[in-house]
């Protein structure tokens, strides 16, 4: 469970410390702050929200998950979406996740149970917010946003945006350090949930030289229902900067 300290407003029930960030009328109010979670033990877990003008009223909300050696910061410092949250009238949440790929890894830290059982339901609270969530990932985070949604399915789950989602369709493949080993992989292989993710509005994006392309036109063969995208560039953060807004409107639209 999460623990609750002070940092400005007190929310209990977000088990969060708040920190308020400056908000003018001109653009989305910022907030941030830090958690504690059994599921990463000893550790303060930073997020940051962009919300859109108060006067709308609670807002549909993006969970956004980082790649490899981001931070909750990434994603407004590094793919500013926080500049697209006026004009899709969406919430962006965004949360540290290290470097675990989102998963139950062996030494117990588990970042994506964390992002369920802790961030979500902070993030929640924040912007009064209960229907379907998006995920929404780069990289490792585009990964971490498959796999969540085939644990939280439907009713959790309204859209899915994974961005040169690092995918290896076998073990042998893998980069060294996202899985402990091969069982690891087999155990959180969404190539193995396409049946789950086949009920979600699915889009998969990704650069024609991006060392992860291949792997990702391979994932949408065996889920069809994606919209796959392939446009010129890398795997960098220029290429994910130029589609965020094309890719939060499409969110706004499942949503």
């Amino acid at each position: 469970m999460s623990t609750v300290s002070r940092r400005g407003v007190l929310l209990g029930a977000a088990g969060a410390a708040l920190g308020l960030a400056g908000c003018g009328a001109s653009g989305p109010r910022r907030r941030s702050g830090t958690l504690r979670s059994r599921h990463w033990p000893d550790h303060d877990i930073r997020w940051e929200m962009a919300l859109p003008d108060s006067g709308r009223g609670a807002s549909p909300l993006v969970v956004v998950l980082h790649g490899k050696s981001g931070s909750a910061r990434s994603a407004f410092d590094s793919l500013h979406l926080d500049e697209h949250v006026a004009a899709t009238g969406l919430t962006i949440a965004s949360v540290d996740g290290g470097d675990s790929y989102w998963h139950r890894r062996r030494s117990g830290v588990d970042t994506g149970a964390m992002v369920v059982d802790d961030f979500l339901p902070l993030a929640r609270n924040e912007g009064g917010y209960g229907g379907p969530v998006a995920l929404l990932g780069w990289s490792m985070g585009g990964y971490g946003a498959l796999l969540l949604a085939s644990q939280l399915g439907r009713e959790g789950v309204g859209a899915v945006v994974a961005e040169s989602a690092a995918l290896w369709t076998g073990p042998g493949a893998s980069a060294s350090g996202a899985f402990d080993d091969r069982e690891d992989f087999v155990a959180h292989d969404v190539f193995d949930r396409a049946d789950v993710l086949a009920g979600l509005p699915v889009r998969l994006d990704c650069g024609d030289r991006d060392p992860f392309v291949a792997a990702n036109r391979a994932f949408a063969k065996v889920l069809p229902s994606a919209t796959l995208t392939v446009y010129a560039g890398g795997h960098t953060n220029t290429y994910w900067r130029e589609h965020a807004r094309g890719q939060l409107e499409w969110i706004a639209k499942q949503l």
